[in-house]
């Protein structure tokens, strides 16, 4: 399994939305940038990821579940755009801010502090773990 780290705006897209769809799930679409696209091409079905609040938040706030593999992201009609599905799986209890994860020394090396401006990136098993750890996610799914 492998982890990963979906940034959504609030105001477009919200941990609530997200929510809401339930089991369903929603397709991840809108990325417009080939590293992102990328790290979706490389997920499989049951991959696990968090769900980040940026620009207004920023912070972890839930953990969702890679529910359909790549596909053509239908909000566009260019070919070079794809997306996954994911669906909500869990709060986080106690979201972790991105401040949180800048003093955290263990968390150094996470993308999110490196890159912060990637939409999809990829999180390590041991970020995975300390970061389910800060939020009180306790065992780490």
């Amino acid at each position: 399994m492998k982890y990963w780290l979906f940034k959504s705006e609030p105001d477009s897209w919200s941990w609530q939305q997200q929510k809401a769809k339930g089991s369903a799930g929603q397709q991840w679409d809108g990325v417009r940038n080939y590293q992102a696209r990328n790290n979706m091409r490389a997920m499989e079905v049951g991959d696990l990821g968090f769900f980040y609040h940026s620009n207004q938040g920023l912070d972890v706030v839930g953990i969702v579940e890679v529910s359909a593999l790549v596909h053509h992201d239908t909000t566009t009609d260019d070919p070079r755009w794809e997306c996954v599905d994911i669906r909500a799986v869990k709060d986080v209890p106690n979201p972790v801010t991105l401040n949180d994860v800048k003093a955290n020394p263990k968390l150094a090396d996470m993308v999110l502090v490196n890159n912060s401006r990637l939409s999809v990136q990829p999180v390590s098993a041991a970020e995975w773990k300390e970061v389910c750890r800060m939020g009180g996610v306790e065992p780490a799914p």
